[in-house]
């Protein structure tokens, strides 16, 4: 088999310059008077090119995929996603100069469908999330393609130990806050890639953070967490787009969790509304899973009279939901009343207590 050494070369040299030419993400201090003593962070990842927290794991599986040898200057690349990872995808798949395909839920974004053929991608869509699998691994052997198989590969892909990957960057960025060391890092699962590279890097580095991971619902990972059953599947998925999955991926490694806790889906949409209110801003709905999630251990903690600092992720930005998650109607109809977890957060700002 010949090997196209200056293919590879120019391939990843292009992605390098890309990354160099790449600011990194913000991290927001949230001001929550009632949490006094418990300061609140969001790393904002919607400030990637493509606008998603998985802008870094396209970035690694292509890094990955052309230095294995899976990827040449010829290969059509296949990805199953719920469209963030599938954005990101087309977007290097194009720098790189190879076609992409997206093999995504017929229920994904508008906007993200939009953002994928912007990125020169094609999209194929399938009726329910647990067809993707199968459907992109067809496609790659009909097209003689690669089946990038973010679900597998997104935990290995990602160096855990530094090289600037999330985890490096939250502590670098918290080095000179008044709690350096979070007491918490809060994420949610999509495939688990994030949450083991935080997970992992935690460990290696010998802090003393925790990792609590907070699924939404309709997913089987805090079942998985709890019971150790790989089998585990759902027949239906998510309602809170990018996160949740209805079968445990091989990216999601239980053992560098401290915590799961499962949020409501209505708790997670009221969670963005409210953000919106504290920076100005709208955020995609895994934030409100996020955010919710950390708001719940600020106030055990202030409750415990502790002190200290948790740090979320701010995964994209609420532009790509506006005929969805910000669609009154559409959040009626699809996730329920969100009233009571909208009230529950503004007694919170005068109680402290959530």
């Amino acid at each position: 088999m010949s090997i196209d050494h200056n293919w590879i070369n120019n391939a990843i040299s292009a992605i390098d310059a890309d990354y160099q030419r790449s600011a990194d993400t913000h991290l927001i201090k949230l001001e929550i008077p009632c949490l006094a003593g418990v300061d609140l962070y969001l790393k904002d990842e919607s400030t990637h090119p493509t606008g998603s927290l998985k802008h870094r794991l396209a970035r690694s599986l292509f890094l990955y995929a052309i230095s294995n040898g899976w990827v040449g200057a010829e290969t059509t690349i296949i990805e199953s996603s719920s469209g963030s990872t599938a954005v990101s995808e087309a977007y290097f798949a194009r720098l790189i100069g190879l076609p992409f395909i997206a093999v995504v839920p017929k229920s994904t974004a508008c906007k993200k469908i939009e953002l994928i053929k912007m990125y020169g991608g094609q999209v194929h869509f399938v009726d329910r999330s647990d067809e993707i699998y199968d459907e992109s691994k067809r496609l790659a052997k009909e097209l003689n393609g690669h089946y990038m198989d973010q679900f597998t590969f997104a935990e290995r892909a990602t160096d855990w130990r530094g090289n600037n990957n999330i985890a490096d960057s939250i502590y670098n960025q918290m080095s000179l806050e008044s709690h350096p060391i979070p007491t918490w890092i809060v994420m949610s699962p999509g495939t688990g890639g994030t949450s083991a590279t935080i997970g992992r890097f935690i460990r290696y580095q010998q802090h003393h953070t925790k990792l609590c991971v907070v699924d939404p619902e309709h997913s089987v990972f805090h079942d998985y967490y709890k019971s150790g059953d790989k089998t585990l599947t759902l027949d239906r998925g998510s309602r809170i787009e990018g996160i949740g999955r209805p079968r445990v991926e091989p990216s999601f490694i239980p053992t560098v969790i401290d915590e799961m806790r499962t949020i409501a889906d209505a708790a997670s949409v009221a969670t963005i509304y409210w953000l919106e209110q504290q920076i100005g801003r709208k955020a995609g709905p895994s934030t409100g899973t996020n955010l919710y999630g950390a708001l719940q251990l600020a106030v055990e903690m202030k409750q415990r009279g502790e002190t200290g600092s948790i740090v979320t992720l701010l995964c994209d930005s609420g532009e790509r939901y506006l005929d969805s998650y910000y669609d009154h109607n559409w959040v009626e109809n699809n996730i329920g009343d969100i009233t009571p977890y909208l009230k529950k957060l503004e007694e919170f700002e005068q109680t402290s207590l959530l």
